[in-house]
């Protein structure tokens, strides 16, 4: 199905983004593993989020749906889960298949997990990896590397000092939920710190974990307690409007309830060193998560390069961010961001060839790419979504400036992140 998108002179009001993706996962998740009652608030009810809730559920999780942005779990600790009757489906969702290995590795008990097309041509092996040395036993395809993953869990689980190839809050998160289970201490290095949601998470819900630099250290056998979490709205879907308002005359936007953890907010700071006039307001903590609202106005942006340990924490924002650069002043630069070519789609190639269509000048690099400023988007195209979420969205945001409409296929992916992309959107026409 296409999706027409019409290009928009601005965009101002005030704008609801849903709640964070990241941290509803790991809410669902610690939760479950807790003594007690959990209750999240500002949930995200999207299709990755959802899919983590229903393998909980399958493996005994006692979760309630109150209603569309309200969870309560009645949990009851560690020990709690069960063998499932079925293969367990992440969908699209890698949080999902990732974080849930790893506590399917500390189950005595045998359980399969898949996910779709997509899911299924995505690395495992970097999780495999350390989980095998923790106990656990893999079975999965081509050399053990890709879903479907067949898990001999244990409930015998080794502790781990393990450094980590590449800087992976899936991978990091993964061993630190298995860790939680073994007789005695872990810890995880990275050569990045990545976003560090887990451990804000299990240390508010009662957790010895503490966090040096780029090292995680966590005492197995810790009991969890249930607590109540408020989800901040997801950052990486605020920045399309974010963007928008930025490279669009004559647009004011205000966002509310933003979280900016400092693992996450690196597209900020990217932005802001680009010249973008984005004011913080309302600072405050909520359940261990830094949260703001974020004042943005039409800004003039200039060509930075981004590379190095800021990577990690804006990389699901290069998307958008290639959105921003091609309507800044001078050349921008990406690189060491080789992770986007193992996301729902390999993003840089999705990238280069989409804005190409759209009749952007950008040049293909093996770890990110080259984006000429202040261009003309001329639009009059069909683009493909890949069917990856964010590819979509910064899609949509480049098509609001374009000289003439732009049409999407398959534009209904963004309900994996951000169902209500385009209710969003239409309000601030």
């Amino acid at each position: 199905m296409k999706t027409e998108i019409k290009p928009l002179k601005s965009i101002n009001g005030e704008v609801a983004i849903p709640g964070d993706k990241s941290i509803s996962h790991r809410a669902l998740i610690i939760g479950s593993l807790a003594h007690g009652t959990t209750k999240i608030t500002n949930f995200l009810r999207s299709e990755d989020t959802l899919a983590t809730l229903n393998i909980l559920k399958a493996i005994g999780a006692n979760i309630e749906l109150t209603n569309a942005k309200e969870v309560v779990i009645e949990g009851n600790g560690l020990q709690s889960f069960q063998e499932p009757e079925d293969i367990l489906d992440a969908k699209n969702s890698g949080t999902t298949m990732r974080l849930i290995m790893g506590v399917l590795a500390a189950q005595n008990f045998y359980s399969v997990l898949t996910g779709d097309d997509s899911l299924k041509k995505r690395p495992m092996k970097r999780v495999i990896d350390p989980l095998s040395k923790m106990g656990g036993l893999f079975f999965g395809r081509k050399q053990g590397n890709y879903a479907p993953i067949t898990i001999l869990g244990t409930d015998d689980i080794f502790p781990i000092f393990y450094s980590t190839p590449v800087a992976s809050a899936q991978v990091k998160s993964a061993i630190l939920l298995n860790a939680l289970y073994a007789k005695g201490t872990s810890q995880i290095t990275e050569p990045y710190k990545s976003r560090d949601h887990t451990e804000r998470m299990l240390k508010y819900f009662g957790a010895n974990i503490e966090e040096k630099g780029t090292t995680v250290t966590i005492n197995g056998g810790d009991d969890l307690k249930g607590k109540e979490v408020f989800v901040p709205s997801d950052i990486s879907s605020a920045s399309f409007f974010i963007v928008a308002a930025l490279i669009m005359e004559n647009s004011t936007l205000l966002i509310k309830d933003v979280g900016i953890n400092p693992t996450r907010s690196g597209a900020i700071k990217i932005l802001k060193m680009m010249g973008a006039e984005i004011t913080t307001l309302n600072l405050r903590y909520l359940n261990n998560e830094p949260v703001c609202d974020l004042l943005v106005k039409s800004s003039n942006l200039k060509g930075v390069e981004i590379k190095g340990d800021i990577i990690p924490t804006l990389i699901d924002e290069i998307p958008i961010l290639a959105v921003a650069a091609s309507q800044a002043d001078g050349k921008t630069l990406i690189k060491d961001a080789n992770e986007l070519r193992y996301k729902e789609t390999d993003r840089i190639k999705a990238i280069v060839n989409e804005f190409t269509k759209m009749g952007i000048e950008i040049f293909e690099r093996e770890d990110g790419f080259e984006i000429s400023g202040k261009q003309k988007i001329k639009g009059n195209c069909t683009c493909e979504s890949y069917n990856d979420h964010r590819i979509a969205m910064s899609l949509a945001i480049a098509g609001l400036i374009a000289e003439n409409p732009i049409n999407i296929n398959d534009f209904d992916c963004v309900n994996i992140s951000y169902p209500r992309f385009l209710d969003t959107l239409n309000t601030l026409r």
